[in-house]
């Protein structure tokens, strides 16, 4: 737990309880964990989420494993499988050696889509195609996915993508807004590996990491319906005014090519899905944590969204609604940020330097932000920590805080007061956890 320390919370008299909190949350969405929750082998049956998958059934058992907690997913299930063979194809961010004979790796690019994503994606394909009625292919899908794996709709080359891509994470726009549009131009997308497995049978163990856990969305929902459609990713370019910017070969795919598969569609009566982590588990975990502790705990929701500087605003009113200390709040969900500067940072960052500012002169109070997937935007950084004397102590240092946040630096700021939360890479993702602490 050490790697959860900042200058802040060694300091503080209950640095160690915050610290065990923290803990709390992404201990219980181990993706490991996660899986054997779910997936059961007993005999000759593989039973997942109480539906009984009969194996000798099946010519074959193949694994697709896409996202961050890839590995750590594909680990839990292969002992859980075997001793029965299968093979897979498994695409994390890090590559890592295989886990087993005839598994593949191939480590894409994220958060903009590389020449490696699109080698995986097309490998991803080739795998779902290959497939018959006879066989069982088990998806594990967890958050990042959407960038590690694609495989270009024809007429589409990935310097499109990527340019959209860049264009959407530059303008502030939802990720749930990203993956709309990324559905309707990748085969592997919106239900796009359902579509390709020629009615074989599928089951996808995903972790969430999207607001709300709508499955579509959840690395662009590979083998879920898509309740989108075409105009609805035409009228998120025409929102954030990026139609005069995006490459034509996209408006022309989004204005003359078939739907994705729907929630209708008969080809999803073979398909399994099984929601196996998520935002809101990790906070009643921690909450229970916190509650052992003494504190008062309150969960605010998972639905949090829109730019981070005004959710920041937003929280730290709870700091004079809440009840009486000691309490722990609890909020999730993934915000966003418009650069404006040329600064360093995530919008985890850029959420507590906001609060800082927000806090100024607050009594007994803390905040935390954290990605749980420990990398918060282009940064090494998962989030940041800070108090009512954040504010003063900073300007004591000669750092101003407002012009900071102007220049959307909040990385650098936090750098120089050493509060960075810089615990490495975790092997899950469940959207974002902010903290709220009184003491």
């Amino acid at each position: 737990m050490k790697k959860f320390y900042t200058s802040t919370l060694q300091k503080h008299p209950r640095g160690d309880d915050v610290v065990r909190i923290l803990a709390a949350a992404i201990e219980a969405v181990e993706p490991g964990n996660a899986v054997r929750r779910f997936v059961q082998h007993d005999g000759n049956v593989l039973r997942i989420a109480d539906q009984p998958h009969v194996l000798n059934e099946f010519d074959r058992v193949r694994v697709l494993g896409l996202g961050k907690a890839t590995q750590a997913m594909a680990g839990a299930l292969l002992e859980i499988l075997a001793p029965h063979p299968s093979r897979g194809l498994l695409i994390p961010k890090q590559t890592f050696a295989a886990p087993a004979s005839g598994y593949e790796v191939y480590a894409g690019g994220h958060p903009v889509p590389t020449q490696n994503s699109v080698t995986a994606g097309n490998k991803a394909h080739a795998l779902a195609s290959s497939l018959t009625e006879h066989d069982l292919l088990i998806c594990l899908i967890s958050g990042g996915g959407s960038a590690l794996m694609t495989s270009p709709q024809p007429g589409l080359q990935l310097e499109d993508l990527q340019v959209l891509t860049k264009l959407l994470l530059a303008c502030g726009a939802r990720i749930d807004e990203i993956n709309t549009l990324r559905r309707h131009l990748d085969r592997v997308k919106g239900g796009g590996v359902a579509k390709s497995a020629n009615g074989a049978q599928i089951v996808s163990l995903i972790l969430s990491d999207v607001v709300g856990n709508p499955l579509e969305a959840i690395a662009s929902g590979p083998t879920s319906p898509d309740p989108s459609t075409k105009a609805d990713a035409l009228h998120i370019l025409n929102k954030y005014d990026l139609v005069k910017d995006v490459p034509a070969a996209i408006l022309h795919y989004l204005e003359s090519t078939p739907e994705t598969p729907k929630p209708n569609d008969p080809l999803f009566t073979h398909v399994q899905n099984v929601l196996v982590g998520s935002n809101s588990l990790a906070a009643h975990a921690a909450l229970a944590t916190a509650k052992s502790l003494g504190f008062q705990t309150h969960f605010l929701g998972d639905t949090w969204q829109g730019e981070a500087r005004e959710v920041a605003k937003e929280l730290c009113s709870y700091f004079t609604q809440a009840s009486a200390a000691p309490f722990c709040l609890i909020a999730g969900g993934e915000t966003t940020v418009t650069l404006r500067g040329r600064g360093v940072g995530g919008r985890n960052q850029e959420l507590a330097l906001a609060a800082a500012i927000e806090m100024s002169d607050m009594k007994n109070a803390m905040l935390l932000t954290l990605a749980t997937d420990g990398e918060d935007g282009p940064t090494d950084s998962a989030g940041a920590v800070v108090t009512g004397e954040t504010f003063q102590y900073a300007k004591r240092l000669g750092l101003s805080p407002e012009l900071f946040l102007q220049d959307n630096n909040s990385y650098s700021f936090f750098d120089e007061l050493r509060d960075l939360l810089k615990i490495g890479p975790t092997g899950t993702n469940v959207n974002d956890l902010t903290f709220l602490f009184k003491f």
